[in-house]
């Protein structure tokens, strides 16, 4: 293998073979699938992006069911489980650095579970990356469970690759006024300055629904748009003060978020949510909105959840 470690311990090395100094990075998790290599590329120019380093994790799982690691005797030198684990990651590494040449990126292969993997090395990392499908996926599913794992119980905001091949367009941030919500405006003010783009910060809204003809009795649809502009407008008031110099453009949206942000996603380039709206249930890490999104947008998804909650 080149720069990649087989870790027990956390060893990482540079691009140019040196140790990796430590500090803020993004993670990549790959598994040799073309939705991994795709979210191997989105992490490099992330990671050149922020002028951080970006390290390639590869689960290695076999090592825990006590399995012959090395070649047989009887086939190539390159059949071994650990050697397919080392072309894997090493593969990865290389698309890596051909994609951010500037950037540090070390590699490593840690023996684990590729859930488990990537949520505890997460911690530390500005962001961590995953393809939406891996080579475990079934042909009628959209998502990945890794993805959707990730999404709930990473230590940092969690970037799904999904989407349109190229997106463009201004970045995408959902606004509903939960803490989670809250959480994802920095990263959506940060990204579309990093990417040069505009911001478009949505707030979807829908009359509500009382008994029968009586709903006009017991809900003013303009006090509820009212409040909802009041939701979209203090949101951004605040962001303000924490990014001065860049504006972001306000859309007070009629429609039910999930159908309102999957339209819009298909001009977007980056969708940036928090994992849980305000209808959802305590217990439950993501919403019912994030979920579908993470399923159906047409752009990239970021998933930000409040730490403090």
């Amino acid at each position: 293998m080149t720069s990649s470690e087989d870790r027990g311990t956390a060893a990482q090395t540079t691009a140019d073979g040196g140790p990796a100094a430590p500090g803020p990075f993004v993670l990549v998790g790959t598994d040799g699938s073309p939705s991994a290599l795709g979210a191997v590329e989105t992490a490099a120019l992330e990671a050149a992006r922020h002028g951080v380093r970006l390290v390639v994790v590869h689960a290695f799982i076999w090592p825990l069911f006590r399995v012959d690691l090395e070649p047989s005797v009887y086939g190539p030198t390159e059949s071994g489980l650990r050697r397919q684990a080392g072309i894997v990651l090493d593969t990865a590494v290389a698309r890596a650095r051909a994609v951010a040449p500037g950037t540090a990126v070390s590699g490593e292969l840690i023996t684990g579970e590729p859930l488990a993997v990537l949520a505890t090395r997460s911690e530390g990392a500005t962001l961590v990356v995953v393809g939406s499908r891996g080579t475990g996926g079934f042909g009628g599913l959209v998502l990945g469970s890794v993805a959707v794992h990730l999404a709930a119980h990473a230590h940092c905001p969690v970037l799904v690759v999904r989407g349109r091949d190229e997106p463009s367009g201004p970045v995408l941030l959902a606004v509903d006024g939960s803490p989670d919500s809250d959480a994802a405006v920095d990263l959506a003010f940060v990204e579309a300055r990093a990417r040069e783009t505009g911001l478009v910060a949505v707030h979807a809204w829908a009359p509500r629904v009382g008994f029968g003809d009586m709903t006009p009795h017991f809900f003013n649809p303009e006090q509820v748009r009212a409040e909802a502009r009041e939701v979209l407008d203090g949101t951004l008031a605040r962001a303000a003060d924490r990014h001065p110099g860049f504006e972001a453009e306000a859309r007070l949206l009629l429609g039910k978020p999930r159908q309102v942000l999957l339209e819009e996603s298909a001009g977007a380039q980056l969708l940036v949510m928090g994992a849980r709206g305000r209808g959802g249930f305590t217990g439950l890490l993501l919403g019912s909105v994030s979920q579908a999104l993470l399923h159906h947008a047409h752009c990239p998804v970021a998933i930000v959840r409040n730490s403090s909650g």
